[in-house]
C-alpha cells in the first residue's frame, strides 16, 4: 500500500514536472519572438506580458464564472448566474454576457481595482463604482461548497449503511480510511478538550474537521471540480468561526459568565472603579473566533501564493530569455512540488486546529466550578 502511494506521488510530480517545464518552453518561445521583433511589436509584448499579481489574485479570489483552462485566446469556463438585486429591481443574467469580466451588461461590470476589486459594480453620474444592494449570485465559491457538501454527504452515508451492513466486521474499504480519523476527533479532541458532555458537541466537530479538510485538499487539485479557494476565503471561514462563537456563547454557564465578568482571584481594584478585567475578558469573548477566522484564511492563502509565485517565476523569466526560463523553472517545479507535498500536510493541520480550538472554547463554556 505504501508503495503504490510512494509511486502514485512519484508520477504525480513527474507530470506536474513535465507540464511546467513544457509551460515554461511556450513563454520563452514567446519571449525570443517578441526580442526578434522588438522594435515592431513593443507595444503589442507590453500589453501582453505576464502579470504574475493579476494571476495569483485571480487564482485565490472567488469569481462570477469557473474558468477551466486558456487555449490561445479562447477561454473554457463554467458561466454562473448572476443574481443582483438593485434599485427596487432584480436582475438575472449568465456570467457569459461580462466576457470574463471585460464587458458591461445592463449598466454593471466586475470592477478591476480598489475596494471593490473583482466584485459587480455600477458607475453612478459622478464616476463612482457602487455596489448593488444585494448579490446573492452563484459564485464559484458557492458552486465548490456545494460540490464539496455533497461529495460529503453521500460519502458519509455510504459509510453509515457500510457500518450497518458489516455490523461485528472489520472496516472495510473507505470506512477502514474515515474510521480513524472519526474515532481521533470523538476520543483525543472532542473528549479529551470537552469532558463528560463531549457527545453534544461531537456532531459539530465532525462537520467542521471534515468540511474543512475536504475542502482543503479540493483547493490544492489544479482542474475542476477542484481548484476553488474555498478556506481561503474570509467569507467563509468567518462563517465557520462565527458558528463556534455562537454554540459557545449559548453553552455557557454560570461559572463561565462569573469568571468573565468577576473573575475569582483577581484584584478588587483591576475590576472597580474601572473594569479593567472584565472589559478585557469580554473581548477575548469576540477576538477567540476572529483569530479562528483569520488563522484559516491566512494559511489557506499563503500556500496557495507561495505555490503561484514559484509558477509564475517560471513565465516572468520565460518572457526575459529562452535560458533564465529553461534554468528557473527546474528551481520552481522543485520547490512547487514540495509545497504541494506540504500543502496535503497543512490541510490536515489546519482542519485540525480548527476544530481542537472549537472544542477548547466549548469546554472552557461548560466548565463547572470545582
Amino acid at each position: 500500500m505504501i508503495y503504490k502511494t510512494g509511486v502514485r506521488i512519484f508520477i504525480s510530480a513527474i507530470l506536474a514536472a513535465i507540464f511546467l517545464l513544457n509551460s515554461s518552453l511556450i513563454f520563452a518561445q514567446h519571449g525570443s519572438e517578441s526580442t526578434t521583433h522588438k522594435s515592431a511589436m513593443k507595444k503589442e509584448a507590453d500589453e501582453e506580458a505576464f502579470k504574475a499579481g493579476e494571476m495569483i489574485v485571480e487564482h485565490i479570489s472567488d469569481a462570477y464564472e469557473w474558468h477551466i483552462i486558456t487555449i490561445g485566446h479562447t477561454h473554457v469556463s463554467i458561466y454562473l448566474p448572476v443574481i443582483l438585486f438593485d434599485k427596487g429591481k432584480w436582475h438575472v443574467f449568465s456570467s457569459k454576457h461580462l466576457h470574463h469580466g471585460e464587458h458591461e451588461y445592463e449598466g454593471y461590470h466586475i470592477a478591476k481595482a480598489g475596494f471593490n476589486q473583482g466584485k459587480l459594480v455600477r458607475t453612478d453620474e459622478n464616476g463612482r463604482e457602487i455596489r448593488p444592494d444585494y448579490d446573492i449570485s452563484i459564485t464559484k465559491n458557492v458552486v465548490a461548497i456545494l460540490i464539496s457538501s455533497i461529495l460529503l454527504i453521500w460519502i458519509f452515508i455510504s459509510v453509515a449503511k457500510s457500518y450497518s451492513r458489516r455490523k461485528g466486521h472489520a472496516p472495510k474499504g473507505l470506512q477502514s480510511f474515515l474510521e480513524p480519523l472519526i474515532i481521533f476527533i470523538r476520543d483525543d479532541v472532542a473528549k479529551a478538550s470537552i469532558g463528560p458532555k463531549y457527545e453534544k458537541y461531537t456532531p459539530y466537530l465532525l462537520t467542521i474537521f471534515f468540511f474543512i479538510f475536504f475542502n482543503n485538499l479540493l483547493g490544492i487539485v489544479p482542474f475542476f471540480p477542484g481548484g476553488a479557494n474555498v478556506t481561503g476565503n474570509i467569507g467563509v471561514t468567518g462563517v465557520l468561526a462565527a458558528f463556534t462563537f455562537i454554540i459557545t456563547t449559548i453553552s455557557g454557564n454560570k461559572n463561565y459568565w462569573m469568571h468573565i465578568f468577576n473573575m475569582p482571584g483577581v484584584p478588587w481594584w483591576l475590576k472597580i472603579p474601572v473594569p479593567l478585567m472584565p472589559v478585557v475578558e469580554l473581548m477575548g469573548v469576540f477576538t477567540k473566533p476572529f483569530v479562528l477566522m483569520v488563522r484559516l484564511f491566512a494559511n489557506i492563502s499563503a500556500g496557495h501564493i507561495i505555490i503561484l509565485g514559484f509558477v509564475s517565476l517560471i513565465f516572468i523569466f520565460g518572457n526575459i530569455t529562452p535560458v533564465a526560463g529553461y534554468g528557473v523553472s527546474v528551481v520552481s517545479v522543485a520547490f512547487g512540488i514540495f509545497m504541494d507535498l506540504l500543502e496535503l500536510l497543512v490541510a490536515f493541520i489546519q482542519a485540525y486546529v480548527f476544530t481542537i480550538l472549537s472544542a477548547l472554547y466549548f469546554g472552557m463554556a461548560i466548565e463547572e466550578e470545582h
